[in-house]
């Protein structure tokens, strides 16, 4: 990053909470220089006011990049002042849940090159994965330059149509609270057999993280590695015929909730 378009020009973020500051620290970190950012906060952390960037600065007439990572009910108040920025030579980025592409489009322009991304919360831990979509006029370059952004956080995956933005925000946007609520239960049940609170927490956090890092690192699929673990007759085949019950197992539960999340996604993005 510390000699491209994005150096040169500036980037702007509007919104710095904890995806935004997330992303700050991956460009920082990645060598993008303080004095090419400009952030608009109206309350910036104390972290934020630390790093040296232009702080609720006049801005750049036509910077590369603006990251647009406010919240949803915050987009009306601030993208306007950002209109006619870049003459069509400013790439939007937006990371806000909800807002189709067409409703930037409606506020920046029809011309402007615009792309949504739906990221997760362990970008925290540069352990994220994104989804880009762009619209007509984010062409090759602006989808790679893009990526190369939101690589700081993560994996990148690019969507063939914006519709699957809904499905994404179903697995991965929400995911990890999925996950996070398997590891409570999770607890919850050892705790029931007579372990103490502490020590089930503990199994529990370190058996996900374990088997994410596995399944990450494994030339296997999930479904052979799970066959893997599982010995005929044994304990684990006795718990699986419970989580694989076709009418009342793991896998219709999680259908229902990914299709009520990616539901309730359609419904923000039409509302």
């Amino acid at each position: 990053m510390r000699d491209g378009r994005i150096a040169e020009r500036g980037l702007v973020l509007l919104g710095c909470g904890k995806m935004g500051s997330a992303m700050l620290a991956g460009w920082l970190g990645r060598g993008l220089p303080a004095a090419s950012v400009w952030v608009i906060d109206p309350q910036p952390s104390d972290w934020l006011q630390r790093q040296g960037v232009n702080l609720n600065a006049d801005l750049p007439a036509a910077p590369a990049v603006v990251l647009v990572a406010v919240k949803p009910q915050m987009m009306d108040a601030g993208l306007p002042a950002l209109t006619g920025m870049g003459n069509g030579e400013t790439l939007f980025i937006s990371v806000a849940a909800g807002t189709p592409i067409a409703h930037f489009e409606k506020i920046l322009g029809s011309d402007t090159p615009i792309i949504r991304a739906m990221p997760n919360t362990p970008a925290a831990i540069s352990q994220g994965i994104t989804a880009i979509i762009g619209n007509s006029n984010a062409g090759a370059a602006r989808l790679s330059e893009a990526e190369t952004l939101l690589s700081a956080i993560g994996e990148v995956v690019r969507l063939e149509r914006e519709a699957q933005i809904d499905a994404v925000t179903g697995v991965s946007g929400s995911g990890p609270a999925y996950v996070f609520h398997m590891i409570e239960a999770l607890a919850a049940a050892g705790e029931a057999e007579g372990l103490s609170a502490a020590l089930s927490l503990q199994l529990a956090r370190a058996t996900v993280a374990g088997a994410g890092a596995l399944a990450m690192a494994a030339e296997e699929d999930p479904a052979q590695l799970r066959i893997n673990v599982t010995s005929p007759n044994g304990t684990t085949e006795a718990a699986l015929k419970v989580l694989m019950d076709k009418d009342h197992g793991f896998s219709p539960l999680l259908r229902r909730a990914v299709a009520a999340a990616a539901d309730r996604s359609r419904e923000l993005s039409h509302g």
